[in-house]
């Protein structure tokens, strides 16, 4: 491996200020001679700090050493969110700073049967629902559908609609709408107090305060960021530590839900984080099992199967799996 590879294959972590002093020395001299490596250790750098929010305290963003100023002017404003939105606004910022590594690659094919161009059609599209029941219009021509059809359906349907729309716009028209939507979404007033996001509201099957709403919204925005980045050859960042563990508990409640009172109970829990008996509160518990919490978004966001999802696991091995199975089924997107 040369050195440049090697130094490449550092980046992702170096963004994160993750590395070890030795391998740090490494990086900020390669970079200044390498027009190719900083430019994706800023994009990388870009993303982390989007995804981190705005700056604590009014302090200036952590400034990425070896890089040219001109490539750290570039600094868009946080909208200010209430804590249930804030991981919907960070999810938003990062898939922006993304799209711009699409130029001239829309048509790399992404997920399902979708190029890039159509997964952020496929956003404007999932972002719909909750906009509509905050009073924001649709930015495409409503899909005509039967009364008695069943939301799986509806949904499907709709978002074939919005791709096969904006296919026949371009890209950037396309990107400019899911934007100004999500801007929409984020300017309401239930982004901004939590108290009127306690409404409850039924989308997508699912009956949930607006406030879960928001981080079902920030959940998608992520997998499908994290999509485009491998479609591109990108690495994108997961979400913060505080914005991870908001789509955890939302996720763990819908499993228990799904799962119902008289499963098998399992104590779950996530490395690092909180402990929770999935199942049946009448019976000991059978078996425990810890996923990683990346690991455990992306089974239940549909990107890993309950064969392939790295665990650890004691007890009984069927309700395990019956966990594992149930976690995977509530993928839709």
């Amino acid at each position: 491996m040369t050195e440049h590879d090697d130094v490449r294959d550092l980046l992702a972590a170096w963004a994160f200020g993750a590395l070890d002093p030795a391998d740090a020395e490494r990086v900020p001299p390669h970079l200044a001679g390498c027009e190719s490596c900083a430019a994706e250790a800023e994009r990388l750098r870009e993303t982390v700090r989007l995804l981190d929010g705005p700056p604590i305290g009014g302090l200036p963003a952590r400034p990425a050493a070896g890089l040219p100023p001109a490539l750290l002017s570039r600094r868009p404003a946080a909208p200010r969110t209430a804590a249930h939105a804030a991981p919907y606004a960070a999810a938003v910022r990062g898939l922006r700073a993304l799209l711009p590594e699409a130029e001239g690659r829309w048509a790399t094919p992404v997920v399902h049967d979708w190029d890039v161009h159509a997964t952020v059609a496929h956003l404007l599209a999932a972002d719909e629902a909750l906009a509509g029941r905050l009073g924001i219009a649709a930015r495409v021509p409503a899909s005509v559908l039967p009364q008695d059809t069943r939301w799986e359906d509806a949904w499907n349907r709709r978002t074939a609609d919005v791709i096969a729309h904006e296919h026949g716009r371009t890209p950037e028209e396309t990107v400019a709408d899911w934007a100004a939507q999500a801007d929409a979404l984020l300017a309401t007033p239930e982004a901004r107090d939590g108290e009127l996001a306690a409404r409850a509201e039924m989308l997508m099957g699912i009956r949930l305060p607006i406030a879960d709403h928001f981080v079902v919204r920030a959940f998608e925005t992520w997998i499908h960021t994290d999509d485009i980045g491998r479609a591109l050859g990108l690495v994108v960042p997961p979400p913060p530590e505080e914005h991870l563990e908001r789509l955890v508990r939302l996720a763990v409640r819908v499993l228990g839900l799904a799962l119902g009172p008289d499963a098998a109970p399992v104590l779950f829990s996530v490395s690092g984080g909180e402990q929770w008996v999935l199942g049946s509160a009448d019976e000991p518990v059978q078996a425990e099992l810890a996923l990683d919490p990346v690991d455990f978004c992306l089974l239940v966001g549909g990107r890993c199967t309950p064969e392939e999802v790295p665990r650890g696991a004691t007890g009984d091995a069927a309700a395990v799996r019956n966990v594992l199975e149930t976690a995977a089924s509530l993928a839709w997107l």
